[in-house]
């Protein structure tokens, strides 16, 4: 037997994921001293392990970056695809200012949360919910695109498949939430393996196909159209920005290792930086070997398919290689939702711990998992697949909008670091962090404005609708805290009359043991059943009223008569109407339960208890204790 309490409508403290000192300069009691094993390290990431789990959005869009690239400058004709590999040297300097950049949001902010964090401390709370919004919007988006774009090659390869896509599209994300349920480690192993085929896949193919002089095969290719335009010659500067935004597609993905550093492993500064600079390293080679490529075979985009299938189509030739590319390819744009499931929920538990998203999405599950997280992302991503039908045309306006604008804040939060810090070199680290601001910024200007009416007006009116929900929840948590004093010291608790309430519908060992816990409970106690004037209900009552009399527990049985089948309001008004003749009386209304041996078996019961306590909980201030007798299973005697 067990006894719960549950007082009524209790706000959770925030979580607090940072490190917290006692006045005489040791850790609180409870947590591991920084050089203690961390009882969870099996949890947390390595920096291999964090490569296969924060990555694979960044490592997917060599898939689709190189050929926003491309069908941009195909408006200028072949003349214009020269400039493939200019503007994607251009994007590779951006990436490694990104990443020099994360890799110092990671030294500066070991807690995680990235652009949320840096805006927060440098450029204030408004600014940081802006970033976090951005960011919340991006992760949600990278989920939909990356499963409808994975399920897309599945069906470009089995057309039997294209009437199903939504299923399968939902039938993806539910292995995934399922898999991160499990742990972020767990996730990661799960994904190691395919995110080493993908990347030793696409290596291959460019080393292969630099080599070549001519391509091996242009079997996928023909007899597709070409969008090519011709008669053109010239390319302007805002074609060239307009390539350079719609390749940037690449670089999300690239925030999501600072977001999640708590997820590391000790030192997880440290791996999180070594995983920053592998992702960069490996995302840089593959996006300009495949720009190389592009330009060493003279590629044109077609209608119907990838520049990728091309590429590995003339470096490797239309035969198993050819495959194992296109379904590593496929595999892992559909793992890269991963990403989110790693960096989101991390995000979120930091905005709860600020009181700007329900407490809730700060708690941990056993395997250091934020359940509640993971499972919002799931849901949202999910609700987003059904309004789109699984097409991944209808998403890929919205996407990336978010992540430029979280870019940006980042970077000018950073010159400020280096402003205020002012540390050896801050000049030149501030420098390039205002020129990556002033790259991020443009493109966030270009991608939205060449967006706008392909549905990208949604992020722009959704961004300040969620900053403005941010808004009402901390102003929801204030009023809480306002009331309920906390952070101020309160008055010395004193004891009062204290009287206790227990609901009986019939004589059992449950009768008793409820008023046993009572009356070691309370000064006074008082048992109340209630009874119904009809015929049926009339021979319950009398026998109960017979035996109470003969059990005589020293305990009063108050009969609450009731017009209709009613049993919660009875005993609900009973209290509040006690409470209003005695206000100095501390009143609790206990429970009684069982708890059946077999989960299975809580389909037999009648809820009378939860019943009750929800009335009493709505209409008095009277605290409600739940008393749960947990019944054992029977055993071989046949005996409880």
């Amino acid at each position: 037997m067990s006894m719960v309490s549950q007082p009524d409508s209790r706000p959770e403290e925030p979580p607090d994921t940072a490190t917290e000192t006692a006045a005489n300069g040791e850790p609180p009691a409870g947590r591991p001293t920084p050089d203690a094993p961390d009882p969870d390290a099996r949890h947390r990431l390595t920096a291999l392990q964090g490569l296969a789990a924060l990555s694979l959005d960044a490592m997917a869009s060599v898939a689709y970056g190189p050929e926003s690239i491309v069908l941009v400058l195909a408006a200028a004709g072949s003349y214009g695809l020269g400039f493939t590999l200019p503007v994607t040297l251009a994007i590779a300097a951006l990436l490694a200012v990104l990443v020099a950049s994360y890799r110092q949001v990671i030294a500066a902010f070991p807690n995680g949360g990235g652009s949320y964090a840096v805006a927060k401390t440098h450029l204030g709370r408004r600014t940081a919910l802006v970033a976090a919004a951005s960011l919340i919007l991006d992760y949600v988006l990278n989920v939909a695109v990356s499963v409808t774009a994975g399920v897309a090659a599945l069906t470009s390869a089995f057309p039997a498949l294209y009437d199903d896509r939504l299923w399968i599209c939902l039938a993806v994300l539910v292995l995934i939430t399922a898999i991160n349920l499990r742990g972020i480690v767990e996730s990661a192993k799960a994904f190691i393996v395919p995110t080493a085929i993908f990347i030793a896949a696409i290596l291959t193919m460019v080393v292969v196909g630099l080599f070549r002089d001519a391509p091996a095969s242009t079997v996928t290719a023909d007899g597709h159209a070409s969008v090519l335009a011709h008669n053109a010659t010239a390319v302007g500067a805002l074609l060239l920005l307009k390539a350079f935004a719609s390749g940037c597609s690449a670089l999300t993905g690239v925030e999501a290792v600072a977001n999640a550093v708590p997820a590391f492993r000790a030192p997880a500064a440290k791996r999180a930086q070594r995983t920053e600079a592998a992702l960069g390293v490996l995302l840089g080679v593959m996006l300009i070997g495949l720009s190389l490529l592009i330009g060493r075979f003279h590629l044109q985009p077609v209608e119907g398919v990838t520049v990728l299938a091309q590429l590995a189509d003339a470096s490797l030739g239309h035969n198993w290689a050819f495959y194992v590319v296109q379904f590593a390819t496929m595999v892992l744009l559909a793992l890269a939702a991963n990403t989110s499931f790693g960096g989101l929920p991390v995000l979120m538990g930091l905005l709860a711990r600020d009181n700007y998203l329900p407490h809730v999405f700060g708690l941990k599950a056993d395997r250091q998992v934020h359940r509640h997280g993971v499972l919002a992302l799931a849901a949202v991503a999910a609700a987003l697949l059904v309004f789109s039908g699984g097409d991944v045309n209808t998403l890929v306006p919205l996407f990336a909008i978010g992540v430029f604008v979280g870019f940006t804040i980042c970077q000018v939060g950073m010159v400020r670091h280096w402003r205020g810090e002012r540390s050896p070199g801050w000049r030149a680290k501030a420098a390039l962090n205002g020129f990556g601001a002033l790259l991020t910024g443009v493109s966030a200007v270009i991608v939205t404005a060449t967006k706008l009416t392909e549905g990208a007006w949604l992020i722009v009116v959704a961004l300040p609708l969620l900053v403005l929900a941010f808004e009402a929840v901390h102003r929801a948590y204030a009023r809480i805290a306002e009331r309920i004093g906390l952070g101020r010291v309160p008055e010395p608790p004193c004891a009062a009359h204290s009287l206790v309430i227990v609901p009986v519908s019939h004589l059992s060992l449950l009768t008793s043991e409820a008023l046993n816990a009572a009356v070691s409970l309370g000064n006074e106690v008082v048992a109340v059943t209630v009874t119904h004037n009809t015929p049926e209900d009339r021979p319950d009552a009398e026998a109960l009223r017979r035996d109470w009399e003969l059990w005589n527990p020293g305990v009063e049985l108050l009969e609450l008569p009731s017009p209709t089948r009613s049993i919660g309001r009875p005993i609900a008004d009973y209290v509040r109407d006690l409470a209003a003749r005695r206000p100095g009386t501390r009143v609790t209304v206990l429970i009684p339960e069982a708890e059946p041996a077999h989960v299975w078996q809580r389909l037999l019961q009648n809820q009378r208890g939860a019943v009750v306590a929800h009335a009493v909980r709505r209409n008095t201030d009277a605290a409600i204790c739940r008393l749960r007798f947990r019944l054992e299973p029977a055993g071989r005697d046949g005996r409880r």
